[in-house]
């Protein structure tokens, strides 16, 4: 069983002049994130002729982004409006679950993205065939259903691990190697 019920994130820095300029910066650079994503998502499905495996692709890399960067920036916008951060050990967990199986998605489905331009460029007249819609279905659904997968267990590790001490982390949201750094569990 843990010891340690919550973090705190120390965040960015200290200086409450700083503090406020950087919640600004990092404020307006998430909404543009949140806007330009969703843009890209909507002009995918709405225009036909973006019906294409290339824009299927990035269209679930920018529905990705927006998960991405909602998953990190709130706790950085916390931390630089209130100062240090106390997040519960649960919130923590369910944080790096988030992030880890984001990660994880973004590397599979940059790798789909890759095999649908050497498929493009290489074997132009196989394209139609080895790219069907359905092929291009499948292999998102595999990078979000791997990206999921390696998290529950890489999570299910860390969770696992005893917790003493201590619980202060030098960071804005809660990452692999800093959750685990306070673990008082001996790994061979």
């Amino acid at each position: 069983m843990t010891g340690v019920q919550q973090f705190v994130l120390l965040g960015l820095s200290t200086s409450p002049e700083i503090r406020h300029v950087l919640f600004a910066i990092f404020l307006t650079l998430y909404l543009l994130t949140l806007l330009e994503n969703t843009l890209i998502v909507l002009l995918v499905c709405r225009h036909s002729e973006l019906h294409k495996p290339m824009y299927f692709f990035l269209g679930n890399l920018s529905c990705l982004e927006m998960c991405y960067v909602s998953v990190t920036t709130p706790s950085l916008l916390a931390g630089l409006r209130t100062g240090p951060c106390r997040v519960p050990f649960t919130a923590c967990i369910i944080q790096l679950f988030l992030f880890i199986s984001l990660i994880c998605t973004k590397c599979s489905l940059l790798a789909s993205m890759a095999y649908d331009r050497y498929v493009a460029i290489c074997r132009p007249l196989h394209y139609p065939l080895l790219m069907r819609p359905q092929v291009c279905l499948g292999l998102a659904v595999t990078s979000w259903l791997g990206g999921l997968l390696v998290s529950v267990v890489k999570t299910t590790c860390i969770a696992s691990l005893s917790y003493c001490g201590p619980n202060v982390l030098n960071h804005f949201f809660c990452d692999s190697p800093l959750c685990s750094a306070p673990s008082c569990t001996h790994v061979p």
